[in-house]
Protein backbone atom coordinates (compact mmCIF):
# COMPACT_ATOMS: atom_id res chain seq x y z
CA UNK A 1 0.00 0.00 0.00
CA UNK A 2 1.14 3.87 -1.04
CA UNK A 3 1.84 6.19 1.35
CA UNK A 4 -0.96 8.00 0.01
CA UNK A 5 -3.39 5.44 0.34
CA UNK A 6 -3.44 5.25 3.98
CA UNK A 7 -4.29 8.89 3.98
CA UNK A 8 -7.68 9.56 5.46
CA UNK A 9 -8.05 13.13 3.91
CA UNK A 10 -10.93 13.36 1.13
CA UNK A 11 -11.14 9.58 1.82
CA UNK A 12 -14.97 8.16 1.52
CA UNK A 13 -16.60 4.80 2.03
CA UNK A 14 -19.06 3.83 -0.56
CA UNK A 15 -21.54 1.67 0.52
CA UNK A 16 -23.61 1.39 -2.56
CA UNK A 17 -23.17 -2.20 -2.20
CA UNK A 18 -23.73 -2.72 1.18
CA UNK A 19 -22.54 -6.46 1.13
CA UNK A 20 -19.11 -5.26 -0.34
CA UNK A 21 -18.41 -1.32 0.47
CA UNK A 22 -15.30 0.04 -0.39
CA UNK A 23 -13.15 2.60 0.24
CA UNK A 24 -12.77 5.51 -2.35
CA UNK A 25 -10.06 8.25 -2.77
CA UNK A 26 -11.03 12.05 -3.04
CA UNK A 27 -10.63 11.17 -7.15
CA UNK A 28 -12.81 8.56 -6.64
CA UNK A 29 -10.94 5.44 -7.27
CA UNK A 30 -11.14 2.59 -4.94
CA UNK A 31 -8.10 0.99 -2.80
CA UNK A 32 -8.62 -2.14 -3.99
CA UNK A 33 -5.54 -4.10 -1.98
CA UNK A 34 -7.99 -7.20 -1.57
CA UNK A 35 -6.29 -8.04 -5.23
CA UNK A 36 -3.15 -8.95 -3.02
CA UNK A 37 -2.51 -12.58 -3.00
CA UNK A 38 -6.00 -13.17 -4.54
CA UNK A 39 -6.40 -15.74 -7.38
CA UNK A 40 -9.20 -13.56 -8.47
CA UNK A 41 -8.99 -11.20 -11.26
CA UNK A 42 -12.40 -9.50 -10.13
CA UNK A 43 -14.13 -9.58 -7.12
CA UNK A 44 -17.42 -12.16 -7.36
CA UNK A 45 -20.54 -9.81 -8.85
CA UNK A 46 -23.37 -8.97 -6.52
CA UNK A 47 -26.37 -11.16 -8.85
CA UNK A 48 -23.78 -14.31 -8.97
CA UNK A 49 -23.16 -13.53 -5.15
CA UNK A 50 -26.80 -13.55 -4.50
CA UNK A 51 -28.48 -16.26 -6.55
CA UNK A 52 -25.26 -18.23 -4.88
CA UNK A 53 -26.07 -17.50 -1.30
CA UNK A 54 -29.37 -17.82 -1.59
CA UNK A 55 -29.00 -21.64 -2.73
CA UNK A 56 -26.58 -22.02 0.11
CA UNK A 57 -29.01 -20.35 2.61
CA UNK A 58 -31.70 -23.26 1.88
CA UNK A 59 -28.74 -25.84 2.48
CA UNK A 60 -28.45 -24.50 5.44
CA UNK A 61 -32.31 -24.64 6.73
CA UNK A 62 -31.97 -28.24 5.87
CA UNK A 63 -28.84 -28.91 7.41
CA UNK A 64 -30.84 -27.23 10.50
CA UNK A 65 -34.09 -29.26 10.50
CA UNK A 66 -31.75 -32.56 9.55
CA UNK A 67 -29.89 -31.33 13.18
CA UNK A 68 -33.17 -30.93 15.30
CA UNK A 69 -34.73 -34.47 13.63
CA UNK A 70 -31.58 -36.02 14.41
CA UNK A 71 -30.94 -34.53 17.91
CA UNK A 72 -27.13 -33.32 16.27
CA UNK A 73 -24.89 -30.85 18.32
CA UNK A 74 -23.21 -28.94 16.19
CA UNK A 75 -20.03 -26.19 16.79
CA UNK A 76 -18.68 -24.11 14.15
CA UNK A 77 -15.80 -22.27 15.53
CA UNK A 78 -15.00 -18.14 14.23
CA UNK A 79 -11.72 -17.27 14.50
CA UNK A 80 -9.47 -14.93 12.56
CA UNK A 81 -7.61 -12.26 12.25
CA UNK A 82 -9.67 -8.35 12.75
CA UNK A 83 -11.65 -7.36 10.31
CA UNK A 84 -11.28 -10.90 7.91
CA UNK A 85 -15.11 -11.13 8.00
CA UNK A 86 -16.17 -13.33 10.53
CA UNK A 87 -18.32 -11.58 11.87
CA UNK A 88 -20.31 -10.57 8.51
CA UNK A 89 -20.16 -14.61 7.84
CA UNK A 90 -21.89 -15.52 10.79
CA UNK A 91 -24.39 -12.90 9.87
CA UNK A 92 -25.08 -14.86 6.58
CA UNK A 93 -25.23 -18.22 8.22
CA UNK A 94 -27.68 -16.83 10.63
CA UNK A 95 -29.65 -14.78 8.19
CA UNK A 96 -32.58 -16.97 8.02
CA UNK A 97 -32.11 -20.02 10.48
CA UNK A 98 -34.41 -20.28 13.04
CA UNK A 99 -33.20 -18.20 16.24
CA UNK A 100 -34.71 -20.81 18.84
CA UNK A 101 -32.31 -23.57 17.72
CA UNK A 102 -29.63 -21.74 16.08
CA UNK A 103 -27.52 -19.00 18.04
CA UNK A 104 -24.33 -16.98 18.34
CA UNK A 105 -21.90 -16.34 21.08
CA UNK A 106 -19.66 -13.99 21.58
CA UNK A 107 -18.52 -13.63 25.28
CA UNK A 108 -16.83 -10.45 26.51
CA UNK A 109 -14.64 -9.77 29.03
CA UNK A 110 -14.30 -12.41 31.83
CA UNK A 111 -15.68 -11.39 35.11
CA UNK A 112 -13.71 -11.40 38.29
CA UNK A 113 -15.35 -15.21 39.14
CA UNK A 114 -15.03 -16.35 35.36
CA UNK A 115 -11.32 -15.68 35.84
CA UNK A 116 -11.42 -17.81 38.69
CA UNK A 117 -12.21 -20.98 37.17
CA UNK A 118 -11.05 -23.60 35.09
CA UNK A 119 -10.46 -22.10 31.34
CA UNK A 120 -12.63 -23.58 29.77
CA UNK A 121 -15.67 -23.58 31.96
CA UNK A 122 -17.02 -20.22 30.96
CA UNK A 123 -17.17 -21.65 27.47
CA UNK A 124 -18.95 -24.68 28.59
CA UNK A 125 -22.30 -23.37 29.35
CA UNK A 126 -22.94 -22.07 26.11
CA UNK A 127 -22.37 -25.62 24.41
CA UNK A 128 -25.36 -27.04 22.14
CA UNK A 129 -28.29 -29.34 23.60
CA UNK A 130 -29.73 -32.31 21.45
CA UNK A 131 -30.84 -30.53 18.35
CA UNK A 132 -28.95 -27.40 18.56
CA UNK A 133 -26.28 -25.17 16.64
CA UNK A 134 -23.98 -22.63 18.59
CA UNK A 135 -22.21 -20.48 16.36
CA UNK A 136 -18.64 -19.51 18.20
CA UNK A 137 -17.88 -15.42 17.36
CA UNK A 138 -14.14 -16.25 18.87
CA UNK A 139 -13.89 -18.97 21.03
CA UNK A 140 -11.48 -20.78 23.39
CA UNK A 141 -8.76 -20.38 21.42
CA UNK A 142 -8.62 -16.27 23.10
CA UNK A 143 -5.85 -17.87 24.79
CA UNK A 144 -3.60 -19.01 21.77
CA UNK A 145 -4.27 -15.54 20.27
CA UNK A 146 -5.52 -12.26 21.65
CA UNK A 147 -4.76 -13.07 25.35
CA UNK A 148 -1.16 -14.30 24.54
CA UNK A 149 -0.17 -11.72 22.61
CA UNK A 150 -2.23 -8.54 24.50
CA UNK A 151 -0.28 -10.49 27.44
CA UNK A 152 -3.41 -10.93 29.77
CA UNK A 153 -1.96 -14.58 29.85
CA UNK A 154 1.54 -15.78 31.12
CA UNK A 155 3.17 -17.55 29.51
CA UNK A 156 2.41 -20.94 31.63
CA UNK A 157 -1.08 -20.32 31.36
CA UNK A 158 -0.81 -20.93 27.39
CA UNK A 159 1.46 -23.70 27.23
CA UNK A 160 -1.50 -25.15 30.11
CA UNK A 161 -3.76 -24.27 27.51
CA UNK A 162 -1.80 -25.97 24.30
CA UNK A 163 -1.44 -29.19 26.58
CA UNK A 164 -5.48 -29.10 27.28
CA UNK A 165 -7.18 -28.27 24.27
CA UNK A 166 -6.57 -31.26 22.07
CA UNK A 167 -7.75 -33.25 24.97
CA UNK A 168 -11.08 -30.98 25.39
CA UNK A 169 -12.38 -31.36 22.10
CA UNK A 170 -11.84 -34.48 21.77
CA UNK A 171 -14.40 -35.18 24.76
CA UNK A 172 -16.46 -32.87 23.24
CA UNK A 173 -16.33 -35.38 19.35
CA UNK A 174 -16.76 -38.12 21.71
CA UNK A 175 -19.70 -37.14 23.50
CA UNK A 176 -20.99 -36.44 19.88
CA UNK A 177 -20.58 -33.09 19.43
CA UNK A 178 -19.64 -32.21 15.61
CA UNK A 179 -17.18 -29.31 15.81
CA UNK A 180 -15.79 -27.43 12.92
CA UNK A 181 -13.33 -25.16 13.28
CA UNK A 182 -12.36 -22.20 10.92
CA UNK A 183 -9.56 -19.40 10.84
CA UNK A 184 -10.49 -16.60 8.18
CA UNK A 185 -7.24 -15.18 6.58
CA UNK A 186 -6.82 -11.42 5.79
CA UNK A 187 -3.31 -9.37 3.91
CA UNK A 188 -1.79 -7.05 5.84
CA UNK A 189 -2.66 -4.40 3.19
CA UNK A 190 -6.25 -5.27 3.50
CA UNK A 191 -6.73 -5.46 6.99
CA UNK A 192 -5.11 -1.53 7.00
CA UNK A 193 -7.85 -0.88 4.54
CA UNK A 194 -10.59 -2.59 5.71
CA UNK A 195 -9.55 -0.78 9.40
CA UNK A 196 -9.62 2.94 7.49
CA UNK A 197 -13.18 2.09 6.49
CA UNK A 198 -14.10 1.70 9.88
CA UNK A 199 -12.32 5.02 10.88
CA UNK A 200 -14.18 6.99 8.10
CA UNK A 201 -17.49 4.90 8.56
CA UNK A 202 -19.76 6.18 11.51
CA UNK A 203 -21.81 3.00 11.53
CA UNK A 204 -18.69 1.01 11.96
CA UNK A 205 -16.39 2.62 14.57
CA UNK A 206 -18.06 0.84 16.92
CA UNK A 207 -15.68 -2.17 15.39
CA UNK A 208 -12.67 -0.14 16.68
CA UNK A 209 -11.70 -0.66 20.23
CA UNK A 210 -7.85 -0.22 21.85
CA UNK A 211 -7.69 -3.82 21.41
CA UNK A 212 -8.44 -4.11 17.82
CA UNK A 213 -6.43 -1.26 16.91
CA UNK A 214 -3.10 -3.32 18.87
CA UNK A 215 -3.94 -5.89 15.98
CA UNK A 216 -2.50 -3.44 13.44
CA UNK A 217 0.46 -2.64 15.62
CA UNK A 218 0.91 -6.12 16.46
CA UNK A 219 0.94 -8.10 13.00
CA UNK A 220 3.78 -10.10 13.37
CA UNK A 221 2.94 -11.19 17.04
CA UNK A 222 -0.41 -12.31 15.90
CA UNK A 223 1.31 -14.01 12.77
CA UNK A 224 3.39 -15.96 15.30
CA UNK A 225 0.97 -17.19 17.76
CA UNK A 226 -1.60 -18.13 14.86
CA UNK A 227 1.36 -20.00 13.43
CA UNK A 228 1.96 -21.72 16.47
CA UNK A 229 -1.84 -22.64 17.56
CA UNK A 230 -2.25 -24.03 13.92
CA UNK A 231 0.61 -26.81 14.54
CA UNK A 232 -0.62 -27.49 18.19
CA UNK A 233 -4.03 -27.83 17.59
CA UNK A 234 -5.07 -29.37 14.17
CA UNK A 235 -5.92 -32.62 15.40
CA UNK A 236 -7.45 -35.14 13.03
CA UNK A 237 -10.73 -35.06 15.54
CA UNK A 238 -11.37 -31.35 14.86
CA UNK A 239 -9.21 -30.10 12.23
CA UNK A 240 -8.54 -26.29 11.22
CA UNK A 241 -10.05 -25.10 7.72
CA UNK A 242 -8.64 -21.42 6.68
CA UNK A 243 -10.82 -19.12 4.35
CA UNK A 244 -9.69 -16.58 2.80
CA UNK A 245 -10.88 -13.67 3.22
CA UNK A 246 -9.66 -10.90 1.36
CA UNK A 247 -13.09 -11.05 -0.93
CA UNK A 248 -15.80 -10.72 1.55
CA UNK A 249 -18.01 -12.11 -0.87
CA UNK A 250 -16.35 -15.35 -1.93
CA UNK A 251 -15.35 -16.25 1.71
CA UNK A 252 -19.18 -16.08 2.35
CA UNK A 253 -20.21 -18.43 0.29
CA UNK A 254 -17.11 -20.71 0.40
CA UNK A 255 -17.76 -21.02 4.39
CA UNK A 256 -21.16 -21.97 3.75
CA UNK A 257 -20.55 -24.58 1.22
CA UNK A 258 -17.65 -26.25 3.12
CA UNK A 259 -19.65 -26.39 6.45
CA UNK A 260 -22.53 -27.89 4.59
CA UNK A 261 -20.11 -31.40 3.43
CA UNK A 262 -18.98 -31.97 6.37
CA UNK A 263 -22.25 -33.21 7.87
CA UNK A 264 -24.39 -35.93 5.82
CA UNK A 265 -27.76 -34.11 6.34
CA UNK A 266 -30.70 -35.20 4.53
CA UNK A 267 -33.47 -33.06 3.82
CA UNK A 268 -36.21 -34.21 6.51
CA UNK A 269 -39.95 -34.13 5.40
CA UNK A 270 -42.17 -31.32 6.27
CA UNK A 271 -45.79 -30.79 7.27
CA UNK A 272 -47.49 -29.25 4.22
CA UNK A 273 -48.72 -25.86 5.91
CA UNK A 274 -52.01 -24.68 5.17
CA UNK A 275 -53.64 -21.20 6.37
CA UNK A 276 -56.96 -21.76 8.21
CA UNK A 277 -59.83 -19.93 7.56
CA UNK A 278 -60.44 -16.68 9.27
CA UNK A 279 -63.16 -16.54 12.03
CA UNK A 280 -65.38 -13.42 12.16
CA UNK A 281 -66.95 -12.73 15.29
CA UNK A 282 -70.07 -11.04 14.00
CA UNK A 283 -70.84 -9.50 18.12
CA UNK A 284 -68.12 -8.23 18.24
CA UNK A 285 -67.34 -4.60 17.87
CA UNK A 286 -63.97 -2.91 17.04
CA UNK A 287 -62.98 -0.34 19.74
CA UNK A 288 -61.55 3.27 18.48
CA UNK A 289 -57.41 3.52 19.51
CA UNK A 290 -56.45 7.01 20.44
CA UNK A 291 -54.21 8.50 18.10
CA UNK A 292 -51.77 9.67 20.64
CA UNK A 293 -50.74 6.07 20.44
CA UNK A 294 -49.91 5.64 17.05
CA UNK A 295 -45.88 6.36 15.91
CA UNK A 296 -46.09 9.56 14.60
CA UNK A 297 -45.60 9.37 10.02
CA UNK A 298 -42.39 11.47 9.54
CA UNK A 299 -41.53 9.58 6.67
Amino acid sequence: MTQESVLLAGYWVDDTDDDDPVLRRPDGSIVDTWREDYPYPERMDRDEYEHEKRQLQVELLKLQYWVQDTGQRLVVLFEGRDAAGKGGTIKRFMEHLNPRRARITALGVPTVREKGEWYFQRYIAHLPTAGEIVLFDRSWYNRAGFERVMKFASEEQVEQFFRDVPEFERMLVRSGIVLVKYWFSITDHEQQMRFLMRIKDPMKQWKLSPMDLQSRVRWEDYTAAKEEMLARTNIPEAPWFIVEGNDKKRARLNCMAHLLKQLPYVQVPQEEIKLPERVFHTEYERKTIPSELYVPKIY
